[in-house]
């Protein structure tokens, strides 16, 4: 089988070219894709050509996680049928010298049908932020953890930490945002610029930024013994000045990517309407104009989430 797929080759080297896809074995998927989000994070490291070297990187890749589409093809063992509607975290399913560490951004994928989720059909582009509900899900549920009373970075992951620190019934945070762009959206919770923010209490500090420089900005904002915990993804080394951190007997937590547990408990939160994704999703472009779509997603400040559409791609 073959498909389109983005294609990224180097650094800012990006297109939408044929891609040759494994043939399926037992207990796998086939999907074709609806839309597929692009992640402000990792994919926009491997964009710039700043992501650190670990196993399975390198180009040219398939970037993307963040998939929803339509089975087209499942064996009886699967559990799934033709017509179901699925969540896929991108699929290394493709032939040739393809590398599929993330694998998502295309308009066909072939799947284990273990990796994927099912999800209603009306839930629609939405679907694709399933996996960036369950990272913020993951970071709050985490062992001995302190809901969020400061988060840094009204983005999706900012808004999203927000809206589940409600949903989980702690009080509204604070959240910074240095972008005026970025301070509207807020339901529940206060947007402000951390320069008009006079507090030196905060419990729990949620950095959804991935700003590498602010450690020593947090800290003193934090009451004894409070918690900062980082929800982004760092690549350069982190610092802060060990005094204020020890006055304050600080601690520091870094959470991880979600896991499948996550993804089944915020599933049920969107499907029972306790948590929201509307507003999230601010721009669109087809498959074919991936070039386009990527620059905006990392280059525009007022592009919260980009999703791509492939419904009409061939």
């Amino acid at each position: 089988m073959h498909t389109q797929a983005v294609i990224l080759s180097g650094p800012k080297a990006i297109a939408v070219d044929s891609a040759l896809l494994k043939a399926p074995v037992a207990g796998d998927l086939v999907v074709d894709i609806a839309y597929s989000g692009i992640s402000t994070g990792t994919e926009k490291l491997f964009w710039q050509g700043s992501m650190p070297a670990f196993p399975g990187s390198g180009y040219p890749l398939v970037p993307g996680y963040e998939s929803f589409g339509e089975v087209v093809e499942a064996g009886p063992e699967t559990g799934y049928r033709p017509g179901d509607r699925v969540f896929v975290p991108g699929a290394n399913c493709f032939d040739g010298d393809l590398r599929g560490l993330f694998g998502g951004a295309s308009r066909r994928l072939v799947t284990p049908a273990s990796r994927v989720c099912h999800l209603d059909a009306g839930i629609g582009a939405q679907g694709a932020l399933l996996a960036l509900a369950a990272t913020a899900r993951h970071a709050l549920a985490g062992f001995n953890t302190a809901l969020p009373d400061l988060i840094i970075g009204h983005g999706t992951l900012g808004r999203l930490l927000a809206r589940l620190t409600l949903v989980a019934g702690g009080p509204a945070p604070v959240v910074w945002e240095t972008a005026p762009a970025r301070r509207d959206g807020a339901a529940g919770y206060q947007v402000i610029d951390p320069a008009d923010d006079e507090r030196r209490d905060y419990r729990a500090i949620y950095d959804a930024s991935g700003a590498p420089d602010l450690l020593n900005s947090l800290i003193p904002r934090l009451t004894r013994g409070g918690e900062i915990v980082l929800c982004g993804f760092y690549t350069q080394a982190l610092s802060f000045a060990f005094p204020p951190a020890f006055m304050k007997e600080m601690r520091l937590r870094i959470a991880a990517e979600w896991q499948p547990a996550d993804l089944v408990a915020t599933r049920a939160l969107i499907e029972s309407g306790a948590l929201s994704l509307d507003g999230l999703i601010t721009h669109r472009h087809p498959g074919a104009d991936a070039p386009t779509a990527y620059r905006t997603a990392f280059e525009d400040a007022t592009c919260l989430k980009m999703i791509l559409d492939w419904k009409d791609a061939a």
